[in-house]
């Protein structure tokens, strides 16, 4: 463990600088990202003021949801890079061979020999809006609520690094430059408002198929003193650590199914 996190720190620092080499593109993605951003919270805004609540949710609830939802989705993207072209530029194009010839785990290496550093903007904007929320909530956190936000907070980061690594892994048995990971990318903005507007279906889809309701709806039930959820609530570190030892174990099995392009 003490190995892998000086070589995380070594990796980060090692990119950090590279990235950091050309300024304009760094900031320009750096703004690109924020635009998105704001263009999301536009949406609950514009929203809003066609309507007073959104099946018993109130403006500041949903906007407390979906600015939680940002700050795990912000953790992972910052190292989600390579899943989106693993497929392309690792199996397609045959770098894999590279990173069997490392004494390192394989999925250490995919995961974090690139980072996207300007996503950690989502991770700060969705704090500082969670912020506004909590006090026009009124809502009074105890020490219990910080320790309950920081697990869930890595939970729902663990979740979405599972699914996709899970989708990410399909490439060992079918070559594919794009995947199936961009559709599944798109299934995230339903994460970002209560499950209960959508159907059973959909409910049932975003719980126990593609988990990410538990990602981001589920733990913020708790914060927003929602009690009807507290067992999806509890049951968040469980199924964060059943789909990522799922991952992990798909992602194995793939590395074993590998074989080389031949060039």
């Amino acid at each position: 463990m003490k190995r892998h996190l000086k070589l995380l720190l070594l990796y980060f620092a090692q990119y950090a600088k590279v990235r950091l080499a050309y300024k304009a593109d760094f900031f320009i993605a750096f703004f690109s990202s924020m635009a998105a951003t704001v263009l999301g919270f536009g949406f609950v805004l514009v929203l809003f003021s066609k309507i007073p609540q959104l099946q018993g949710w109130s403006f500041y609830e949903i906007l407390f949801l979906y600015a939680f939802s940002l700050v795990p989705l912000g953790f992972f993207n910052v190292v989600s890079w390579n899943l989106y072209e693993f497929g392309d530029i690792y199996i397609i194009q045959g770098r894999f061979d590279r990173i069997l010839l490392r004494p390192v785990d394989t999925l250490f290496q995919v995961i974090f020999e690139k980072f996207r550093i300007e996503s950690l903007q989502e991770v700060v904007t969705g704090l500082l809006i969670i912020t506004v929320c909590v006090r026009r909530l009124h809502l009074a956190w105890t020490r219990a609520d910080y320790f309950w936000f920081a697990l869930m907070v890595a939970c729902g980061a663990v979740i979405y690094l599972s699914v996709f690594l899970i989708l990410t892994a399909v490439s060992f048995w079918f070559e594919d430059r794009v995947g199936i990971v961009p559709p599944v990318f798109n299934m995230l903005t339903f994460g970002r408002y209560p499950l209960t507007i959508y159907n059973v279906f959909i409910q049932f889809m975003l719980s126990w198929i593609i988990p990410f309701g538990f990602a981001s709806f589920y733990p913020t039930t708790h914060f927003l003193r929602r009690q009807s959820f507290a067992t999806y609530f509890y049951l968040v570190p469980v199924v964060a650590a059943v789909f990522f030892a799922l991952a992990v174990l798909v992602w194995h099995k793939g590395v074993e199914n590998y074989s080389s392009t031949g060039s």
